[in-house]
C-alpha cells in the first residue's frame, strides 16, 4: 500500500483537467490533498478542503462523505468525475486501496 497518490482526471466534454495529490500525514492519520485544476468550480470546492480521515471517508455513505458534501455545494454537474477521483486518492493514500486505474468508456 502507498502513503501518497496522484490521480489525474480528464473530465470529458468540458475538457477541464484536474490533478489530485493525496498524501497520508503519519502524525495525524489524516490525508492531505492538493488539487490543481482548470475548473473554477473544482477550485472553489477546495477552498474549504480540510485533511480527511480515510477510514470515515471510505466507510461513509456517498452523500455523507466530506468530499461529496463539498462537491454538492460547488459543482454544477452531478456527473463530474473529480469527486470520485478524490475519494479514490484518499483511499489509496490512506492505505485502504491499491493504485489501479478507473475507466469510463462512453459510446
Amino acid at each position: 500500500m502507498s502513503d501518497e497518490c496522484k490521480v489525474t482526471v480528464e473530465a470529458g466534454v468540458c475538457k477541464m483537467n484536474t490533478v489530485i495529490l493525496a498524501k497520508m500525514n503519519p502524525e495525524t492519520g489524516m490525508v492531505d490533498m492538493e488539487i490543481q485544476s482548470d475548473c473554477p468550480h473544482v477550485l472553489r470546492m477546495t477552498w474549504t478542503l480540510q485533511p480527511i480521515c480515510p477510514y470515515t471517508e471510505v466507510e461513509a455513505a456517498m452523500n455523507e462523505t466530506d468530499i461529496y458534501k463539498l462537491a454538492s455545494g460547488s459543482l454544477p454537474h452531478a456527473a463530474c468525475p473529480v469527486p470520485c477521483g478524490m475519494v479514490k486518492a484518499v483511499e489509496v493514500a490512506g492505505g485502504l486501496g491499491l493504485k489501479r486505474d478507473v475507466h469510463l468508456k462512453i459510446e
